[in-house]
């Protein structure tokens, strides 16, 4: 018997398949929020949960990193009745078992249940704990622990292996991580920066060239390929490769063979690829800026790190981090840090990310001098600049949507002189008109948009899906 968890705010749909799981001899818990669904997850161990999207306080998909942590992690067969591509790949992407709608025949969610269940069981005897040690990687988070579980995983593999994420997450950190992890431990760990390759020597570069292949080649010398052998090469910024490279690394790729600039013979190398991005790869596929079969090839595996504001839970254990070690490095007093340090912090975006946040403790820790409490004010001034700007831009209050329409929740005095609407129906009004005024202000950016409005990528989606809205 398996114990299935249903979180829903649909009472009716809960009932449902409630009804149904229990026919088939499992287990059945329900809960209606995000809040409810956390506690029955910290309270029981369970080995499938219905995730809806949409719940009353917030969406799922902010659920999924919390659930898909641990060993032994639940299957999550989510069950939405918005059909939404981009949340669907988000949900998969983030570790869902299966992604379906409400439509969907019971006979179709119970093949899903079954299906996640034999897998479920297929795994459970193959289960070995993975060891993957991080001492340059700092974090507890929920969203953070997904990532090193599949850091972990890749370590423990030879597959090809896509790093993503914004710039200052990171993503090179996980990469060595994976690579002293790995078997080939003590190998090279060779770096390609794809972004500072130049255009007239990209293939020497990379494939070397014997002497006198061009002017100035005065000797032979190995590529970046080639020094690899044995070990992990790892393409940094690999959305910057020219087209022309990626046409022929993909061949190296397939291979592991590749000639020299200036040779007729071919040379092999036994490496372990590992690439990074703070790019979309696919819309770059799209566009013809990318290769489609060489971005088949890089991500056999995924690695996903969230920004630093999707993890403020570790703030605190990075700050103290990064003072221990900028203190160890001016050979100075340990300094503790001020309770008002912390909310500071949370109130900045912090687009550079952790390595962001790193600079700025530095800079603090400079800036204290011989005070021994870092306090905000020896927080950088742009940083404290930045959070003044937002503090007076929300206390003004946004700016009243433009409209024709009659009684618009935006438009002052609107509900003083007629009927009142029902209290949903208002929330929806003011959720669409906020909405609205979102995607203005952020020039239909959805980084910028999560910025202003201090939601998440998902929920945002999920929003403008709701009200039909498109970014």
């Amino acid at each position: 018997m398996a114990e299935v968890l249903i979180l829903d705010d649909d009472r009716q749909f809960c009932a449902m398949v409630a009804e149904h799981v229990q026919k088939a001899g499992h287990g059945v818990s329900l809960a209606h929020s995000l809040a409810e669904g956390r506690q029955r997850l910290q309270r029981l161990c369970y080995d499938i949960v219905f995730l809806d999207m949409r719940l009353p306080d917030g969406s799922g998909q902010e659920l999924l990193p919390e659930i898909k942590t641990g060993a032994f992690p639940p299957e999550v067969i989510i069950v939405t009745g918005y059909g939404d591509a981009e949340g669907a790949e988000l949900a998969i992407t983030h570790g869902a078992w299966d992604y379906l709608q409400k439509t969907a025949s019971v006979q179709g969610l119970l093949l899903s249940l079954s299906r996640a269940l034999l897998y479920r069981e297929s795994r459970r005897g193959a289960i070995r704990p993975l060891l993957f040690n991080t001492p340059d990687l700092i974090g507890s988070s929920p969203a953070f622990r997904a990532a090193l579980t599949v850091s972990a995983q890749a370590a423990a593999s030879e597959i090809n292996t896509l790093v993503t994420g914004e710039t200052g997450t990171g993503k090179e950190l996980i990469a060595v991580a994976i690579h002293e992890n790995s078997r080939r431990s003590n190998a090279s760990f060779v770096v390609v920066d794809c972004a500072s390759l130049p255009d007239s020597l990209v293939g020497s570069v990379l494939f070397g060239h014997e002497r006198g292949a061009f002017t100035g080649a005065e000797r032979r010398h190995d590529g970046l390929i080639k020094q690899a052998d044995g070990g992990t090469l790892f393409l940094d910024e690999v959305g910057e490769l020219p087209l022309d490279t990626q046409k022929a690394f993909l061949r190296v790729l397939q291979e592991h063979r590749f000639r020299p600039t200036g040779s007729n013979e071919f040379q092999r190398s036994d490496f372990r690829l590992i690439a990074a991005t703070n790019r979309n790869l696919e819309q770059m596929a799209a566009e013809g800026k990318f290769r489609h079969d060489l971005l088949f090839r890089l991500r056999g595996m995924t690695v996903n790190l969230p920004p630093l504001r999707d993890r403020m839970e570790d703030l605190p254990v990075l700050c103290h981090h990064f003072v221990i070690r900028q203190c160890e490095a001016l050979e100075c007093d340990m300094k503790g840090i001020n309770e008002s340090f912390f909310p500071t912090l949370r109130a900045y975006n912090w687009p550079g990310n952790v390595r962001e946040l790193q600079q700025a403790i530095v800079n603090a820790v400079v800036k204290a001098g011989p005070d021994p409490v870092l306090y905000p004010h020896h927080l950088p001034d742009h940083v404290r600049a930045s959070i003044i700007a937002t503090e007076l831009r929300n206390a003004d209050g946004p700016e009243p949507v433009k409209t024709e329409r009659t009684g618009n929740p935006m438009q002052t005095g609107a509900w003083l002189t007629g009927d009142l609407p029902l209290l949903r129906d208002a929330r929806d009004q003011i959720e669409k008109a906020y909405m609205e005024q979102l995607i203005a202000r952020a020039d239909h950016d959805i980084n910028e948009a999560c910025r202003l409005s201090g939601v998440s990528r998902p929920h945002v989606y999920t929003l403008l899906k709701k009200h039909g809205l498109k970014l």
